[in-house]
């Protein structure tokens, strides 16, 4: 099966530069994800080709010579068995820690990882949002040598074996003729420079760690298993490459009282019998404070009230949801001998004309066809 071309599979002109290359790429990756792809079979087809592409055209010595010998190549060919192309791991490193930044190329600027950190936040917290301050441990570019790996004053030298690319050719003559494998340099282990006089601050590595305190913003609305994208404050990158990105996890605590449906609160609400008889007045707690609620007289069991604008604060949008207030009528138990009196002489005076419900009118109505 013949390979498409390189240019088509980017969906980029020849004339692209790294930039274009570099956007392009990050887009069909995000397009193709196995996680939002209906297909996830195509998609593993797919990023395979891109993945192949990218690794070619974002490196400029690979994209000149597939721009003079196409697929075939000088040395056997551009992921035919000639070199390892990588598969999925540089793609899948770019959401779960490798990032976007540099691309597959080794002695280029490296994005840095992203980050996760779970936060717990209480439910008002999660109903009007808050600001809170986190203490993240990271790697950052070394203060010192400003990310190079040398002391100051000093700079990487190129590697004379690689030349900078960070990988050296071989070639094995077999009976088939000569086979050309590419290797990462011995010298350099694939950096294309060489650090004459480490950094006495990072050890050479260009990174250090350190614990920084950052501010999240948790907007109103959120709920357990959202998360939220802190651009830039991720890990920093290598060799000049941007910082990843912070992701927080949002777990919102269980409350005593209410729970939460949407963007409306759910509150249980019990009552006894006098009170759902007689009606009457009850103190309601909402996200916002107390408030005095009217028990219609006659309200049964289940009975829901709504109070406007008591809810949770809409995540897209504006303004609340509602409050709902669910009745519960409660049976007295334990009642004194004079308590018992009183409610069976309630009970004496009790008619079908007193039936609240068409349902118990219905029943009592029955039972009169029956037996009378």
């Amino acid at each position: 099966m013949s390979k498409r071309d390189y240019y088509e599979v980017m969906g980029i002109s020849k004339n692209a530069d790294d930039n274009e290359i570099k956007k392009a790429y990050r887009q069909l990756v995000k397009k193709y994800h196995p996680d939002i792809h209906p297909d996830k079979e195509q998609a593993e087809t797919m990023l395979k080709e891109i993945n192949e592409a990218y690794e070619v055209l974002s490196d400029p010595q690979k994209r000149a010579q597939y721009d003079q010998f196409g697929h075939v190549g000088p040395g056997g060919g551009f992921g035919a068995g000639g070199q390892d192309m990588g598969g999925f791991g540089d793609i899948f490193d770019m959401f779960f820690g490798g990032g976007f930044g540099g691309g597959s190329s080794p002695t280029g600027p490296q994005r840095g990882n992203d980050l996760r950190f779970n936060m717990e936040i209480a439910f008002e917290e999660a109903a009007f949002g808050v600001e809170k301050e986190v203490e993240l441990p990271r790697m950052e570019a070394c203060d010192v040598c400003g990310g190079n790996g040398s002391e100051p004053g000093t700079k990487p030298n190129v590697c004379n074996t690689c030349k900078g690319s960070g990988q050296v050719r071989t070639v094995a003559k077999t009976m088939l003729g000569n086979i050309q494998t590419m290797r990462t340099c011995p010298d350099c282990h694939g950096e294309g420079q060489i650090i004459t006089k480490p950094c006495k601050h990072c050890k050479g590595k260009g990174r250090v760690r350190k614990s920084r305190r950052i501010r999240v913003n948790i907007p109103g609305g959120v709920d357990s298993g959202m998360r939220i994208r802190v651009p830039g404050e991720g890990e920093g990158g290598q060799r000049g490459g941007p910082a990843g990105d912070l992701y927080v996890f949002v777990e919102v605590r269980p409350h005593a009282l209410f729970e939460r449906e949407g963007e409306d609160v759910l509150c249980h609400v019990p009552i006894n019998i006098v009170q759902a008889t007689l009606g009457g007045e009850i103190e309601i707690p909402t996200l916002d404070g107390k408030v005095n609620v009217k028990i219609p007289e006659g309200t049964q069991n289940g009975t829901v009230q709504r109070i406007r604008g008591k809810g949770i604060k809409r995540l897209r949008g504006t303004g609340r949801g509602d409050q709902r207030i669910y009745f519960h009528v409660t049976t007295p138990t334990k009642l004194t001998d004079k308590q018992k009196e009183l409610l069976e002489e309630f009970g004496r005076t009790l008619s079908d004309d007193n039936a609240n419900t068409e349902k118990e009118k219905s029943f009592f109505r029955k039972v009169r066809d029956l037996f009378v």
